[in-house]
């Protein structure tokens, strides 16, 4: 988001990226170059699982938690920290509600948020400090609804958008710069769910893809820097849901894997996204990513 698009107390800054862990219960990471290029798998530390999230935090480093692996079907908490050099770290004990399904991004500037959450369906949150340390749960706000997405918007605030009660939805959900979430905003564009986000273009943000009602979508809905949403743009690129979003050389983002792909497609610092780019590393879904700055 910025830098995942993690991101600084400033302005965001997150000139690479990475993603990591997906289905399959693999821990795999690919870094994202400054030029938005994807590398070969780097093999995977922490414990392998997938519908996981991750957001920048600390300026320049990132941070993955929770998810769900399976056999046997089973809800984690751990989380793994990405120094500003892309490395990841083993897994760290968990705090708060075993969950998965949840979305993560970046608040204040130098911190991070982990909200909404399925098993069951959740709307509480987890604050995460400039120094990567996790919270305990506490209250949210809005619908309990999983599989969603979100990024930052401006310099220190976030947005939560699209997922699933039980049925998929359009409603947002904005994050101040002190990590409170407000209330429900009426929905603007395709319901969906397992879409992706990430800021672009130094203030604003874009959310895409999914899962809508009918079926793998590549529509996508641009985020302005005072957090409002459009209305649906025209979709480019394979249609596909389970994939994830990051920032890269500090203005453009780029969509990759999800649908079982290692598809990717880039965002210019305008929110234009591109054709698809055949992928690299080993195709999956239910994948995080986040930026850092090296």
């Amino acid at each position: 988001m910025f830098p995942i698009i993690p991101a600084s107390t400033a302005a965001p800054s997150g000139n690479q990226g990475i993603f990591a862990f997906g289905s399959g219960d693999v821990s795999t990471s690919n870094l994202v170059s400054n030029a938005g290029e994807i590398a070969s798998d780097t093999a995977g530390v922490g414990t392998g699982r997938y519908n996981i999230a991750a957001t920048e935090y600390g300026g320049d480093k990132g941070i993955f938690a929770f998810g769900y692996f399976s056999p046997p079907s089973t809800n984690v908490n751990e989380s793994n920290l990405v120094s500003n050099l892309g490395v990841v770290s083993s897994d760290v004990s968990g705090v708060g509600t075993d969950k998965h399904g949840i979305s993560a991004c970046r608040y204040g500037g130098d911190k991070g948020i982990f909200a909404y959450a399925r098993a069951p369906m959740l709307n509480t949150k987890n604050l995460v400090s400039n120094s990567g340390v996790v919270s305990s749960d506490s209250s949210g706000a809005g619908t309990s609804r999983g599989s969603l997405a979100s990024c930052e918007y401006g310099t220190d605030t976030g947005i939560f958008g699209f997922g699933d009660t039980g049925s998929r939805v359009s409603m947002t959900n904005l994050v101040s710069n002190t990590g409170t979430i407000a209330s429900d905003t009426t929905g603007v564009g395709t319901e969906k769910r397992y879409p992706a986000a990430c800021g672009y273009g130094d203030d604003k943000g874009i959310f895409g893809f999914g899962s809508s009602n009918a079926g793998a979508s590549n529509i996508t809905n641009l985020v302005a820097n005072t957090g409002v949403m459009a209305s649906d743009g025209t979709g480019v690129g394979t249609g596909r849901q389970g994939l994830a979003a990051t920032q890269y050389g500090d203005t453009k983002g780029i969509f990759a894997f999800g649908g079982g792909s290692n598809i990717s497609n880039k965002v210019s610092n305008t929110g234009v996204v591109a054709s698809d780019v055949s992928g690299v590393g080993t195709a999956r879904e239910g994948l995080g990513a986040c930026s850092f700055s090296s």
